[in-house]
């Protein structure tokens, strides 16, 4: 599928002010699962220096910083993404230890995935769910992640929060709501907590009247054989086709489209505008 976005985030401050360099994870992946056509990116003011690279998780890394102090900060991106991934089951698992849980990885991926088996908290609330589901699906691994999905979307209430850190699971499972990115890391702390390597993800989903004008998050598993596939619990899927991946990390900061601070004893405020077309590539 092909798809043009339009996103575009505005700073703006009270009274001017002096702009630390800002970290922008704006570029989406492009990987065999999708293809950048096309990517435009316009700052306003222009930046007195721009850098380019590559960050620790393949995500795709612009530095930015500036002169003078300023009142406004736009960020313009205009981009065309093809998607390719009809079918998100076309894969199989190599390890066999790695078909049941709590999973065990071969030890020469440990060192590679040991960030993202890290949890920062352990919640009685997520051990119960964990062992309810693997309880469930008899302790297989691919059964266990589709229904965790689907068991979180049914569960827990959808709540758009626009600002804001994402809570902690343990929160989310006290109130039995949250917003993508909350439901989110509640399906990563349950991986991590049977084993399985996760990291959050940050890009565009299509089809969803919420996801259509925001950014949207989920999650990314590391499976042998079949690498990072994505499981989006704020709709009960497997991520395919719909999904634009633009950034991943271990943690929600890491994926983060924006970040940046400001010296001045001005206040603050920020809008985002993402606009979605999907087009007919015949």
């Amino acid at each position: 599928m092909l798809f043009e976005i339009t996103h575009r985030t505005r700073y703006h401050y009270s009274l001017p002010v002096s702009l630390e360099p800002f970290t922008l994870r704006l570029r989406p992946r492009s990987d065999a699962t999708q293809s950048v056509r096309d990517f435009r990116l316009n700052i306003t003011p222009q930046p007195n220096g721009i850098s380019h690279c590559i960050g620790l998780d393949g995500n795709n890394t612009t530095t930015i910083w500036f002169d003078g102090p300023h009142e406004n900060l736009l960020f313009e991106v205009h981009a065309q993404i093809e998607t390719h991934y009809p079918d998100p089951f076309n894969f199989i698992i190599t390890y066999p230890d790695a078909l049941t849980l709590p999973l065990a990885y071969p030890s020469d991926l440990i060192p590679a995935l040991t960030p993202y088996l890290i949890r920062d908290e352990d919640s009685p609330q997520v051990h119960a769910l964990a062992q309810e589901l693997m309880h469930t699906v008899d302790h297989r691994t691919i059964p266990f992640l589709t229904l965790l999905s689907a068991q979180i979307y049914q569960r827990f209430e959808y709540l758009l929060r626009e600002h804001g850190d994402p809570w902690t699971p343990a929160e989310t499972m006290n109130r039995g709501q949250g917003s993508c990115r909350d439901v989110a890391m509640l399906f990563i702390d349950v991986c991590r907590k049977v084993g399985i390597a996760a990291r959050f993800v940050s890009g565009y989903c299509i089809g969803d009247k919420v996801a259509d004008s925001h950014m949207h998050a989920w999650a990314e598993v590391y499976l042998p054989g079949a690498g990072w596939r994505g499981f989006d619990p704020s709709l009960g899927l497997s991520v395919s086709e719909d999904h634009i991946t633009v950034a991943a990390g271990r943690h929600p900061l890491d994926a983060a489209p924006t970040h940046g601070h400001f010296r001045g004893l001005a206040a603050s405020s920020m809008e985002v505008e993402i606009q979605i077309i999907r087009v007919d590539k015949s």
